[in-house]
């Protein structure tokens, strides 16, 4: 489930928040990037970018900016096993059969930067569907295995609507030097 007009344009600025730990060069998939505001904002910090859509009408104009692959990901499943990526990133999306692919999508070393809509979103607008608002907690257990940076679970003011929200990085050997994530 995508949102509405006013999500779709500007870059998140929960994403734009935690870009700070994306480095540039680093290979970063964007899923159900629809227009490609995030596409376009990681290709400028110098990053290789690959998004993925189910619309090749609004993939089109990012040919050339990035790698784009048109996949219907609920219907026809992941369209890049075994692929590893030093950044993912998932906004206003949620389908929870790929939940654990997504977060199994961020190579070591690598981070989750994901928002979407929470429960109590029905109570706002759109998307009202259960099915694609996030359970309480339900970004936390997806990324049980990631080492948290950033969470939070409420309710944003302008557009109004529910959200949660979390930076989370897989971090790589336990006995390597403690990597500083800043705040």
């Amino acid at each position: 489930m995508r949102a509405g007009p006013g999500l779709r344009d500007t870059v998140s600025p929960w994403v734009r928040r935690w870009s700070v730990l994306v480095p540039a060069g680093a290979r970063v998939l964007d899923v159900a990037c629809g227009g490609g505001r995030h596409v376009r904002w990681f290709a400028g910090r110098g990053c290789a970018v690959t998004g993925i859509d189910r619309d090749a009408a609004a993939l089109g104009p990012l040919h050339g900016l990035a790698r784009v692959v048109v996949a219907d990901i609920e219907a026809d499943g992941w369209p890049l096993p075994g692929e590893a990526f030093d950044a993912v990133v998932v906004t206003n999306y949620l389908w929870r059969a790929l939940l654990p692919t997504v977060v199994a999508s961020v190579a070591a070393g690598g981070v989750l930067i994901y928002e979407t809509f929470a429960v109590g979103n029905e109570t706002v607008g759109r998307p009202a569907n259960p099915d694609f608002l996030l359970r309480p907690g339900e970004l936390l257990q997806a990324a049980a295995d990631l080492r948290v940076i950033a969470y939070e679970d409420g309710f944003v003011d302008d557009p109004p609507r529910f959200v949660q929200r979390i930076a989370a990085a897989r971090e790589g050997a336990p006995d390597a030097t403690p990597v500083r994530y800043p705040l």
